[in-house]
């Protein structure tokens, strides 16, 4: 009796286990991206923010059923967000992105640093060619420097943000109508992204401001400034109207601390003056005076683009977790379409379905452009104002401060060419 006791329960237990082996069996091996950032070092904060953006997209993914890679009908693949510190360092990022694809990441993202962009879009070049079973594509939200879809151009590599002319075209379409504005300082960060930034401004205000004089132009190196009160004395004695800088991070926060400590009045053209603590550092001296460009801002009066960022809000409410960026989540948006219109999560199949991706997002669209896989987007420049006053319903990191939209350019009208030559497999 024992015997045949022991019998039936045994074969109860395997019955009642068969659905879950048989759901492990059918359930899709998630879709690993690895994010390569500085998650520790003097720009840890932007790394940070970076991952809230992807965290927060891959969960709406993953809560809308996953990739589905044979129909809609099919189970689908969640997404798996990675981190690799790269400290900021270029070798640092080399080694975390061979641990990314030895444990078995296909999807690499990165942005914050166009030098390590750089050293990341050759060693996946490199990596690609050598191991065409593991192959990678990189997908980059923040590294601007043009070069980087021009002669750096690479199949693996797509750029979902706009790039350093792209950028300081539209901030020229603001300082163009400024006939006020005489003189300029021009100051950025030594490193690639920086020079291009210093080369484009001097090229496009000879070529639409010839009469604003250019009265410094300097260079520091990055993320070692911890006082930027000799910078902006030098910019203060100059006589500079306006500061046209590319700085990003602490770089930028303490460069615009330093100057309103010492009273510097000019106004700040700026690619990120718009949030990582900017606008609290100025305060009320950066009323008026301190403009960002950006793919997207809080304040861009569509019904859509509320409920967009009230979303994230709920997501995200703490303040100072504030900083969220539309093309990131756009770009989250045009892998998934990519990787289901391939069927496959195939590196080169799915780079071959991703470089047409078109995409729209809470009334933001994109296209990528195949020619050089520079992202296509609509781009806006801000004012930074009090909340409450016209057009700026919302502030920034819970500041007071906002960015009233000044100025949109479509995307073709924020296009720029190439000179890529594009090699693919």
């Amino acid at each position: 009796m024992f015997i045949l006791f022991r019998q039936v329960l045994k074969s109860l237990v395997l019955a009642l286990c068969l659905p879950v082996f048989a759901f492990a069996q059918s359930a899709q091996a998630p879709i690993k991206i690895a994010l390569i950032e500085g998650l520790s070092g003097p720009f840890a904060n932007t790394g940070e923010a970076v991952y809230r953006n992807l965290l927060w997209a891959v969960e709406r993914v993953n809560a809308a059923g996953g990739v589905k890679l044979s129909g809609k009908s099919s189970p689908g693949s969640m997404l798996q967000l990675e981190r690799f510190d790269s400290k900021g360092q270029t070798e640092e990022a080399l080694t975390a992105l061979k641990a990314a694809i030895d444990q078995g990441a296909r999807v690499i993202t990165q942005g914050n640093s166009s030098a390590v962009a750089a050293a990341l879009i050759d060693a996946i070049n490199k990596h690609n060619e050598r191991e065409p079973a593991k192959r990678v594509i990189f997908l980059n939200y923040a590294a601007v420097d043009p070069s980087l879809t021009n002669e750096k151009c690479s199949f693996w590599h797509f750029r979902f943000d706009a790039h350093a002319d792209m950028r300081m075209s539209a901030l020229m379409s603001v300082i163009k109508d400024d006939t006020a504005l005489k003189s300029v300082y021009l100051i950025g960060q030594d490193y690639s992204f920086g020079q291009a930034v210093a080369r484009e401004a001097r090229r496009q205000l000879a070529q639409l401001r010839p009469d604003v004089r250019i009265v410094g132009d300097e260079l520091h190196a990055i993320g070692r400034v911890k006082d930027f009160t000799p910078y902006v004395t030098k910019i203060k004695a100059s006589g500079a109207q306006a500061v046209i800088t590319g700085n990003w991070g602490n770089d930028l926060t303490l460069l615009v601390k330093a100057a309103k400590d010492i009273g510097y009045e000019g106004k700040f053209y700026t690619f990120y003056g718009n949030a990582l603590g900017a606008p609290a550092a100025i305060g009320e001296a950066g009323v008026g005076k301190v403009l960002a460009v950006a793919d997207w801002l809080p304040n861009v009066a569509t019904p859509q683009n509320e409920a967009f960022y009230q979303a994230f809000l709920q997501r995200f409410p703490k303040p100072e977790d504030d900083y969220v960026h539309m093309r990131m989540q756009l770009m989250v948006q045009a892998l998934v379409q990519a990787m289901e219109a391939a069927g496959t999560t195939d590196s080169s199949a799915v780079a071959a379905k991703l470089e047409r991706a078109g995409v729209s997002f809470y009334g933001q669209s994109g296209t990528m452009r195949a020619t050089d896989h520079q992202f296509q987007q609509s781009l806006v420049v801000g004012v930074m104002e009090r909340q409450g006053s016209p057009g700026v319903k919302f502030d920034v990191e819970g500041s007071g401060y906002g960015f009233r939209v000044i100025k949109t350019l479509s995307a073709p009208e924020a296009e720029q060419p190439t000179t890529c030559r594009m090699q693919r497999p």
